[in-house]
């Protein structure tokens, strides 16, 4: 019954896909909003803001290929910095703190995860924060990088958290903007299967990613720069390369349940901070959890506090009326704090 669903999924996706087309060449879009065309798995009509670099490796007995920006400035400074992406999002995102972090004289490596953006994106495969860890420290290893800064966003806060555990001599120190994995959803919410995962990924709408982003990400807010990191991930569901990037956008949902890093917080050994927009009420699997409950998940005003408790030399830099993405929504306040502790001894 699965394999019969999948069949009129892509059906579906290929009529989309075809209607799509003959409005696009007609000088419209499937929907109203500017921009949105159909975009498949490696993202190969999106042009990135700097050079995409491919690094092809071997993992879980697999060929896969991590695409990448490497950003030197001219007045480099020996100093390097990783940033890393969050879960509906690639490394394009972070165009503007690309462009900051060279002027300031950092070089700057911008990897698209395994799962995410232009990366392969293999649907068995064992997808954890340790393996993503790893296959960055691959990346780095031969960039010939020995030691960074490492910023993380959102999932990519997560993934940030591990890395700096695994790899403590390579962290010089640690930036988390409004990182989840600030609370174990697995405890606040009802389990979902992979079957189940993949469904509702398969669901997905421009309206409804639309829907969830200006709840949570910008109270009900919604500025036209927004729409080019909006229409990136609503593109995909036009595809018909759709359904791989559902069951990857499954798996990584159950990695991100299953996999907390919130036990750990009080084991970080290198500098953090931790930069919290404090509107932000993003928590994974809320939909799912008792009433009584979701009211108390995701509330970053109270968890950026408690978090900063527990991460030793940790410094916390709140966001008053600011959401899930600082470094869209204000960036000169997001900037400022990332360069203030870049600057400090």
């Amino acid at each position: 019954m699965l394999f019969f669903n999948e069949l009129i999924q892509i059906n579906m996706r290929l009529l989309y896909f075809v209607f799509a087309l003959m409005l696009s060449v007609s000088g419209g879009f499937l929907f109203s909003q500017s921009g949105l065309v159909p975009l498949d798995r490696h993202l190969s009509t999106i042009n990135y803001p700097f050079e995409v670099h491919l690094f092809e490796f071997n993992t879980q007995g697999q060929t896969l290929t991590m695409a990448y920006m490497d950003v030197m400035p001219d007045n480099y400074n020996g100093k390097n910095i990783l940033l890393l992406h969050g879960k509906n999002f690639n490394g394009a995102y972070w165009r503007t703190t690309i462009q900051q972090l060279t002027a300031n004289g950092y070089r700057v490596v911008v990897p698209d995860q395994i799962g995410f953006g232009k990366s392969s994106k293999p649907t068995t495969y064992q997808y954890s924060f340790h393996q993503l860890a790893s296959n960055t420290k691959q990346l780095l290893d031969t960039l010939g990088i020995q030691h960074t800064v490492v910023l993380g966003h959102s999932m990519g806060g997560m993934l940030a958290t591990r890395f700096a555990l695994m790899y403590p001599d390579m962290t010089l120190k640690l930036i988390l903007e409004n990182p989840i994995g600030l609370e174990d959803y697995k405890t606040l919410t009802t389990w979902q299967s992979l079957n189940d995962a993949y469904s509702a990924e398969l669901k997905n709408t421009y309206e409804s990613y639309r829907k969830y982003q200006l709840t949570f990400y910008y109270d009900n807010k919604w500025k036209p720069e927004y729409d080019e990191w909006l229409n990136m991930l609503a593109g995909w569901t036009l595809h018909p390369d759709y359904p791989v990037i559902a069951r990857t956008a499954a798996l990584t949902t159950d990695m991100i349940m299953t996999q907390p890093v919130v036990y750990e917080f009080g084991d970080i050994k290198v500098p953090t901070l931790l930069i919290i927009g404090t509107r932000d009420r993003t928590a994974i699997g809320k939909d799912r959890a008792p009433k009584h409950v979701q009211p108390n998940m995701g509330l970053y005003n109270k968890l950026g506090r408690k978090t900063q408790r527990l991460i030793p030399e940790s410094k916390l830099v709140e966001l008053k009326g600011v959401g899930h993405m600082p470094h869209i929504e204000t960036f000169d306040l997001f900037i400022t704090s990332v360069l203030n502790f870049l600057n400090e001894k």
